[in-house]
């Protein structure tokens, strides 16, 4: 099953010719999840071959335009395109009122469903679930309340050793029960142990979104060991104190966290503007945590 995450936009706050507005787009098991929605979007997806039709879900992380002025033209394009099926908002207090306002304000009316769940961003929530992923809120510390997100596979079943099962003589029934786990009992009061005739499952996978933020320790324990996390790194260590001011992180800041989560691999984003090159983020991160990217538009990562 295929997870893989596209950036379609690495910078802060404005949009330059090389860096756009922060969006994520997440493949989990192919439930197909937009995260943050900022200001051309949309092209972002149409140039890196992202179907605007297939996404679900969306997650909006706070409200500062860079994450969600790209909204409102995306549903718009989505009603002229004729969708007919439903789509799930994540987001803070006051996104539905101002989507709302603005689709009604412009005489756009959406003929397919658009539900708005509230995010909180005082704790970690589950925010989705079904067979195969959950979504996750990760509380953050920004000017203004933000969360982040952890989209995860759910447990996957042990995996059959056919010919191991074959000589047990039970029904096929008992699969479904062995692949949990579960042990079975025979008539004969003979025990198959699951273990003997199944493979442990395949690890599940994760990803972890955490912008915007300024350093923030306690979200450690809820992306620990998580395969691919994407932390701001707006600004190189030097402008710590600007850091401090505008609650955002430094190349520093992140690459710590990330050792202390013990994640796989960082990939670090939200440049702002003043950065013509990334050598010095690079370098500054890695010194840290080694296995680390600083990300531009269009990069795409397979979590295997």
């Amino acid at each position: 099953m295929r997870f893989e995450v596209t950036v379609l936009g690495s910078g802060a706050a404005v949009p330059t010719l090389e860096r756009g507005a922060t969006s994520h787009y997440v493949n989990c098991n192919e439930r197909h999840i937009l995260i943050d929605c900022g200001e051309g979007t949309q092209l972002q997806m149409r140039k890196y071959k992202v179907r605007l039709q297939k996404i679900s879900h969306i997650c909006i992380s706070h409200l500062h335009g860079d994450h969600f002025f790209g909204l409102v033209g995306y549903l718009s394009t989505l009603q002229l395109l004729g969708r007919n099926e439903g789509l799930t908002i994540y987001g803070p207090e006051g996104l539905e009122k101002l989507i709302r306002q603005q689709l009604e304000i412009g005489g756009a009316h959406l003929n397919f469903n658009v539900k708005f769940v509230t995010t909180n961003p005082k704790e970690s929530e589950l925010l989705f679930e079904d067979k195969l992923i959950e979504i996750r809120s990760i509380p953050l510390k920004h000017k203004v309340p933000t969360t982040g997100f952890l989209i995860k596979e759910k447990p996957k079943e042990r995996n059959l050793i056919k010919e191991e099962f074959d000589k047990t003589g039970l029904s096929v029934a008992y699969i479904p029960k062995l692949r949990q786990g579960k042990d079975v009992e025979k008539e004969d009061g003979t025990i198959v142990r699951a273990e003997d005739v199944t493979l442990p499952p395949k690890r599940t996978r994760a990803y972890a979104f955490c912008s915007d933020t300024a350093y923030k320790e306690d979200i450690v324990p809820l992306i620990k060991g998580v395969d691919l996390l994407y932390h701001e790194a707006t600004f190189t260590k030097d402008k710590i104190e600007r850091a401090k001011a505008t609650k955002h992180s430094t190349t520093e800041q992140a690459a710590t966290i990330a050792k202390m989560a013990e994640v796989r691999k960082l990939i670090v984003g939200h440049l702002s503007a003043r950065y013509k090159t990334v050598e010095k983020h690079e370098a500054e991160t890695q010194a840290i945590f080694e296995n680390t990217q600083v990300v531009n538009d269009g990069d795409n990562f397979i979590i295997y």
